[in-house]
């Protein structure tokens, strides 16, 4: 099957693109675009995969669902396009890093930046119907993500994975810890945070840290 992927994933993804749960899950997703208003963009459904190749893989941060707000998701967990409201938890991420680095708050909440630089932006659940949040989940999406973070654990060295709340730290047994580290903390959403699990985290000056001890270019957040 021809998935619109970048090159650097196709070899290491192949097989789970001729499996029969991915072949369903393309056909849901194609039944779904084509009734319905679907987000992310049909182009940009593996856009964290466009803009960071596997090779340069070095971060993993895990989200769950896309934004399922007109013009929010644009296929990389916790980002937004230029120009949109960013929404609480990304504040919240912004605020942290600015608080654990001294980094200004940005104008945009546009993460390509990230993604650039080596950090997977990975949703769990990569397409969602306009305004029905979780509206794709346990359509086959969460198989095919979870082979991507078993793949990086078996084929790469030295990743580093955030994660963030409940959900993400689940992923935590995919994660071969002899050989990447894992940072986990609350959620950055307003319910966690304000329960004092996400603020000091610190996960962007530990990421960096851990970058430079494994002698790997930190991120600039």
């Amino acid at each position: 099957m021809n998935v619109n992927i970048h090159d650097s994933w196709k070899s290491h993804l192949q097989p789970e693109f001729e499996k029969s749960y991915f072949k369903d899950l393309v056909s849901f997703v194609k039944e779904e675009y084509s009734k319905c208003q679907c987000f992310p963009p049909g182009n940009q459904i593996f856009n964290a995969f466009e803009h960071c190749h596997f090779n340069d893989v070095k971060v993993v941060i895990i989200g769950q669902d896309p934004y399922h707000d007109n013009s929010q998701a644009h296929g990389l967990c916790f980002s937004v396009n230029d120009g949109i409201k960013h929404p609480p938890s990304l504040i919240n991420i912004f605020k942290e890093i600015e608080k654990d680095l001294g980094i200004p708050y940005p104008k945009s909440g546009n993460l390509l930046r990230w993604a650039d630089q080596g950090v997977l932006l990975l949703n769990a659940t990569l397409t969602v119907r306009a305004h029905e949040a979780g509206s794709h989940q346990n359509k086959g999406w969460e198989t095919f993500t979870d082979a991507v973070i078993k793949i990086i654990s078996e084929e790469k060295n030295n990743v580093i994975f955030l994660l963030w709340g409940g959900y993400a730290k689940q992923k935590a047994k995919l994660i071969d810890i002899k050989k990447h580290k894992i940072l986990q903390s609350g959620h950055p959403s307003p319910l966690s945070a304000n329960r004092g699990l996400w603020f000091g985290n610190k996960h962007f000056s530990k990421t960096n840290f851990l970058l430079e001890q494994a002698f790997l270019k930190p991120v600039s957040w």
